[in-house]
């Protein structure tokens, strides 16, 4: 068995102890208005998080690129109320354009 596959299996006991914990924790403080609040925002927060991340650098380096622009546009969208489909076809059609030349 080589280290990956010890990794994989260490991480799934890890995960499957995390998940199972949450079964543990009494109910009076997961329905907290201040837990709920926190947990409405996680979502929010990592999303923009992993956005701005994959928007501005490769490989640890910042870069600015079709990509920004293309974040831009979806944005700009998204300040004009734009349906979803409207916002990532436009930032995809700008990105792809722009590489493209």
């Amino acid at each position: 068995m080589n280290a990956l596959w010890i990794g994989v299996i260490g991480s799934s006991i890890a995960l499957f102890a995390l998940r199972y914990s949450g079964y543990l924790i009494p109910e009076k403080y997961l329905t907290n208005p201040r837990m709920l609040r926190i947990n409405t925002l996680i979502p929010v927060a990592l999303l923009s998080a992993l956005v701005g991340v994959q928007t501005v650098t490769e490989k640890g380096i910042w870069v600015i690129d079709q990509r920004l622009a293309g974040v831009a546009v979806a944005l700009i969208a998204l300040l004009l109320k734009a349906p979803y489909f409207v916002v990532v076809i436009s930032a995809a059609l700008t990105s792809a354009l722009l590489y493209r030349f």
